[in-house]
C-alpha cells in the first residue's frame, strides 16, 4: 500500500510542478457569491462563517484589475468597512453598499444602454402579455393555465435586465405571477380574480418599461432559516388541519422568495426551479375542498431538508486541520526515528547526517508542492467552477485517506512495524549507499508531505483561514513536543499503539470527508439528491440525510469492517 501511495504523491508532485493556471476573461459571478454568503451567515449570527464569506471575498478581490480606478478604490473602501464592521447591523449595510460598489464597477467596466434593455424587454413581453389576455378573454381555464405556463417560461428566459436594473420590481413581478398561479391552479378558479391579479402584474411590468420604479423592496432581515420557519409553521398547521392558515404560511414564503432566491440558485439550481413551481401550487392545493395532506407535507418536507442541506453547508474545524498534519508529521517523524535507531544498533551512526538531509529535502519540496497546489487552486480558471473542483478533490482525499488507514491498520502490532522497518533499511544498510538512505529518508517524509498537500485541498477551501492556519500551528507545535519525547525515550515507545489510534482518527475524518463533498457534488447536481426522511443534518460529522451520503460512507465502513477481517485471519 505505501508503494502505491508513494507512487501516487509522485505523479501529483509531477503534474503540479507541469501546471500552468491559464488566464481566463474576468467575472464578478464568484465575489457576488462570497458577498451573498456574506450576508446569509451574518443574518444568522454566523460569526465565523461570515467572516470566512468576506475573506474568500478579499481574497478573490484582491486578484482584480481594472481600468476604472475610483470604482475599485470604492469598493477597497467598502470592504474594509464590512471587515471592520463592529455590529451585525454595521455589516449588513456594508455588504448592501459592496454589493452595489461592485455592481457599478460592473456596468462602468461593461456599460449598457438600461433605457434600450427596458424597450427590448417591453417589445419581447408586448406579444407575451397579448397571448395570456386572448386566453383570458376566452374564459376557458384550461387554456388560460397553458397560456401562464408559457408566460412563466418565456418570464424565465428575459427576466434578467429586470433582476439586474431593479431587485424591487424584479420581486414584485415574480411574487405577482406566484399569487396568479395560486389561483388559477384553485379547485374553483376565479376568472374575475385572475383578471385583476393579471391587471396588476402587467401594470407592474409596463412601469419597469417606462423606468418607472413602482415597487418596495420587501422590509426585513431574512435567511434561509426565514424559508424554513414558514415551511414549519405551514405544516404545524397542516398538522392541525388549519388548511387556510398554511396556505397563508405560504403565501408568506412566496413573498419573501424574492429576497432570499439567489442564495439558493447559486447552489442548487434544480431546487429552486422545483421551489418556484410547486410552491405556488402547494398554497392552491391548500385551499381545495379534498386537501391530500399526506403528499403536500412530503412535498415541504423535502423542501425544508434541501435548504437545510444548503444551510448546513458544513465547514471543517481546527482540529480537522491540525489531525491531518499530526497524522502525517508523527508518522514521517516515526520512521525517521525508526532508521536512526537501526543505524546507531547495527554501528553506521555515520550514516545518520543523510537520513536528516533525506528529510530536509522531503520537506523542502512539501512546501514547493504546496506553493504550486495554492497557485493551482486559487487560479482564475477555475473560479466558475471550485465547488465542483472541491467535491472531486475532496474525494479523492478521502480515497487516499482510506488507503492510508489501511495501511497503518497492518502496521499495528509488534511484529508488522519491525517487519516493515527492517525491509525499508535493510538494503540500504548491506550495500552502505548514501543515496540509498537519504532516499529512503526522503520518500518518507515527501511521500507524508505530499498526502497532506491532497487532504488540505479537500477541506482547506471550506475552512477560514485563520483556522486552517491554526489547525497548523498547533499540529506544528504537537510535532516539535513529541519530537523531543521520542529522541529523549526512544525504544520505550510501543509505536504500533499510536498507529492503530491514528487509524480510527483518519477513518473518522474520512466519514466526514466523504459526506462532504458527495453534499457539494449534491449542489451542483453532479449528483442526484434523494431525501431520506426522518435523519437529522449532523454538519459536524458530514453527515446528511440522502441516500447517495449515505451510501458513500457506507462503503466506507464496509472496507473498515473488511480490513478488520483480513487483519485477524493473518
Amino acid at each position: 500500500m505505501k508503494h502505491f501511495l508513494t507512487r501516487c504523491s509522485l505523479i501529483i508532485c509531477l503534474l503540479l510542478t507541469l501546471a500552468v493556471p491559464v488566464q481566463a476573461a474576468q467575472s464578478y459571478s464568484h465575489l457576488y457569491i462570497a458577498i451573498s454568503d456574506a450576508l446569509m451567515n451574518t443574518k444568522q449570527d454566523n460569526e465565523a462563517e461570515a467572516k470566512q464569506a468576506l475573506e474568500q471575498f478579499a481574497t478573490d478581490w484582491a486578484k482584480v484589475t481594472s481600468e476604472q480606478k475610483e470604482a475599485k478604490a470604492k469598493v477597497d473602501e467598502i470592504l474594509l468597512q464590512a471587515t471592520e464592521a463592529a455590529s451585525k447591523d454595521e455589516r449588513l449595510e456594508a455588504l448592501s453598499a459592496l454589493s452595489n460598489a461592485l455592481r457599478n464597477l460592473e456596468k462602468l467596466e461593461n456599460p449598457v444602454d438600461e433605457a434600450a434593455q427596458r424597450a427590448e424587454f417591453g417589445q419581447k413581453f408586448k406579444p407575451i402579455m397579448a397571448d395570456f389576455e386572448k386566453a383570458l378573454a376566452s374564459g376557458d381555464i384550461q387554456k388560460i393555465d397553458e397560456a401562464y405556463k408559457d408566460f412563466n417560461i418565456k418570464w424565465n428566459k428575459s427576466e434578467r435586465p429586470v433582476r439586474e436594473q431593479s431587485i424591487a420590481m424584479y420581486g414584485q413581478i415574480e411574487t405577482q405571477m406566484a399569487f396568479l398561479r395560486i389561483t388559477i391552479s384553485s379547485e374553483e378558479p376565479d376568472i374575475s380574480l385572475i383578471q385583476s391579479q393579471f391587471a396588476d402584474l402587467k401594470q407592474t411590468i409596463n412601469d419597469f418599461v417606462a423606468g418607472k420604479e413602482t415597487a418596495e423592496v420587501v422590509e426585513g432581515e431574512f435567511s434561509l432559516a426565514t424559508l424554513i420557519a414558514y415551511i414549519d409553521e405551514a405544516n404545524d398547521f397542516i398538522d392541525a388541519e388549519d388548511y387556510k392558515a398554511a396556505s397563508e404560511k405560504i403565501r408568506e414564503f412566496i413573498t419573501v422568495w424574492p429576497s432570499i432566491e439567489i442564495e439558493i440558485s447559486t447552489r442548487n439550481g434544480s431546487l429552486y426551479t422545483k421551489i418556484e413551481s410547486d410552491m405556488p401550487i402547494i398554497a392552491s392545493d391548500l385551499l381545495k375542498s379534498s386537501v391530500d395532506k399526506e403528499d403536500i407535507t412530503k412535498k415541504l418536507e423535502n423542501f425544508r431538508t434541501e435548504i437545510e442541506l444548503i444551510q448546513g453547508d458544513s465547514d471543517y474545524t481546527i482540529w480537522d486541520a491540525a489531525l491531518i498534519l499530526l497524522r502525517e508529521g508523527l508518522e514521517a517523524l516515526l520512521i525517521i526515528l525508526a532508521l536512526v535507531s537501526f543505524l546507531d544498533k547495527s554501528g553506521q551512526k555515520k550514516m545518520r547526517k543523510w537520513i536528516y538531509v533525506g528529510a530536509f529535502v522531503g520537506v523542502l519540496l512539501s512546501a514547493v508542492a504546496a506553493i504550486l497546489m495554492s497557485t493551482i487552486l486559487n487560479s482564475a480558471t477555475i473560479d466558475t467552477n471550485r465547488e465542483l473542483m472541491e467535491g472531486y478533490v475532496g474525494l479523492l482525499a478521502a480515497a487516499m485517506m482510506i488507503g492510508v488507514g489501511i495501511w497503518l491498520h497492518s502496521k499495528s502490532s509488534v511484529a508488522s512495524w519491525n517487519r516493515y522497518i527492517s525491509k525499508q533499511i535493510g538494503s540500504a544498510i548491506s550495500s552502505g549507499s548514501v543515496f540509498a538512505m537519504a532516499a529512503i529518508s526522503f520518500l518518507s517524509v515527501f511521500r507524508e508531505g505530499a498526502e497532506t498537500l491532497v487532504f488540505y485541498a479537500g477541506i482547506a477551501p471550506k475552512m477560514e483561514t485563520s483556522q486552517f492556519m491554526l489547525g497548523i500551528v498547533v499540529a506544528l507545535l504537537i510535532l516539535a513536543i513529541f519530537a523531543l519525547v521520542l529522541f529523549k525515550a526512544s525504544g520505550k515507545i510501543p509505536i504500533y499503539k499510536f498507529f492503530a489510534v491514528a487509524t480510527v482518527l483518519i477513518y473518522v475524518l474520512a466519514f466526514k470527508i466523504i459526506g462532504v463533498s458527495l453534499h457539494t457534488l449534491q449542489l451542483r447536481d453532479s449528483v442526484p439528491t434523494t431525501i431520506v426522511d426522518g435523519l437529522p443534518v449532523v454538519s459536524l460529522i458530514g453527515f446528511y440525510p440522502t441516500v447517495e451520503t449515505m451510501l458513500g460512507q457506507a462503503v466506507l465502513l464496509l472496507l473498515v469492517v473488511a480490513t478488520i477481517i483480513y487483519k485477524k485471519k493473518q
